[in-house]
């Protein structure tokens, strides 16, 4: 390692750039990006795996609340080693330290992280195996405890339980005691089942809501990342006035929601959840996520991820497949390869 990486005008590196919004298929890949240097608050991270997750398909068709305008270095989720660090950073980790976290330029050999934001990598832990922490993983147990108020013996739907944050929250509840039905495509079943879902279904079944209030009589909890296709089942099979609906994705478009709906027809409990949102508005309570994170991991609940590891330049064809739904679990790129 170069501890005077920070000080690198001049450098190149390989890199993802997204050069339209028209989707995954105007991401190129680039030898000839400038490596980025540390601002005021960041680490300069050499990264050693980077997550690939649906928030950087609806990035490439400028979709996502607040996302960068191309041309940009597309990615957001990376772990990997501290190079550099702005001087005005309080009390720094040493240089050396592996980390995971998020910002701007993942899909990249260098980005930089808000060092407010980051995690050590936990001992023994690979950086692929450490993605997901502070996305996939703080993000169901978000949706799960603070905001969906999870009790033992609670019934949780997990929509795209086959997905990052999907995988997470089924472990999760059935760690907090809760009963769980899980929706995902067939072929995605059986990976569901051995999460420790109690039941799985197709999500495109058209009689869903039906089939869940027969097997539950209805749901305490509902963690809905799919929005229109699911949406109204959600609502559905959620008990009055005592149900909840976390709200934090929309991966086959957004769904509506009246106030009539609310009032007349689903007296249910609706909250949104972005976790870099919660991280900013509501610090201390993002901080106890990341508190029970680590006591999970700790008592073994949450082990090292197994994401599939892909070379960088096969980023796009990853995320058309992520796009299309042709993928389960939790998929990375590596930018060095």
């Amino acid at each position: 390692m170069d501890v005077n990486e920070q000080n690198s005008a001049g450098q190149t590196v390989r890199a993802l750039v997204q050069r339209s919004h028209r989707g995954p298929g105007d991401l190129t890949l680039t030898t000839d990006r400038p490596r980025p240097g540390p601002g005021s608050g960041e680490y300069l991270v050499r990264v050693g795996a980077a997550g690939v997750n649906f928030a950087d398909v609806m990035q490439t068709h400028g979709t996502y609340g607040g996302g960068p305008q191309a041309p940009y270095v597309a990615g957001f989720e990376a772990a990997g080693e501290i190079v550099g660090v702005h001087p005005d950073v309080e009390d720094p980790l040493p240089l050396g330290t592996r980390v995971i976290g998020v910002g701007p330029g993942a899909f990249a050999q260098y980005m930089t992280m808000p060092a407010a934001g980051v995690l050590p990598v936990p001992a023994g832990w690979s950086d692929a195996g450490a993605l997901g922490m502070v996305l996939n993983w703080a993000t169901a147990l978000a949706a799960l405890k603070p905001l969906g108020e999870i009790r033992p013996g609670d019934v949780v739907l997990v929509h795209a339980a086959a997905g990052g944050v999907g995988q997470a929250a089924v472990r999760l509840a059935r760690h907090y005691g809760a009963r769980v039905i899980a929706t995902a495509s067939p072929s995605k079943h059986a990976i569901v089942k051995a999460l420790g879902a109690d039941e799985v279904l197709d999500g495109r079944r058209p009689d869903l809501a039906a089939e869940i209030t027969r097997l539950t009589g209805g749901v305490d909890l509902v963690l809905e990342s799919v929005g229109r296709a699911t949406f109204d089942v959600s609502l559905a099979v959620t008990k009055p006035f005592t149900g909840r609906v976390v709200v934090f994705g929309a991966a086959s478009g957004d769904a509506p929601l009246t106030t009539h709906d609310l009032v007349f027809t689903h007296q249910v409990q609706v909250k949104g959840l972005h976790i870099g949102a919660l991280a900013v508005a509501a610090p201390d309570l993002y901080r106890s996520v990341l508190v029970e994170l680590e006591a999970l991991i700790a008592a073994g609940v949450y082990q090292p991820g197994t994401p599939e590891v892909h070379p960088l330049a096969e980023g796009p064809a990853v995320l058309r497949r992520l796009e299309a739904g042709l993928t389960s679990g939790k998929h990375a790129l590596d930018p060095w390869r």
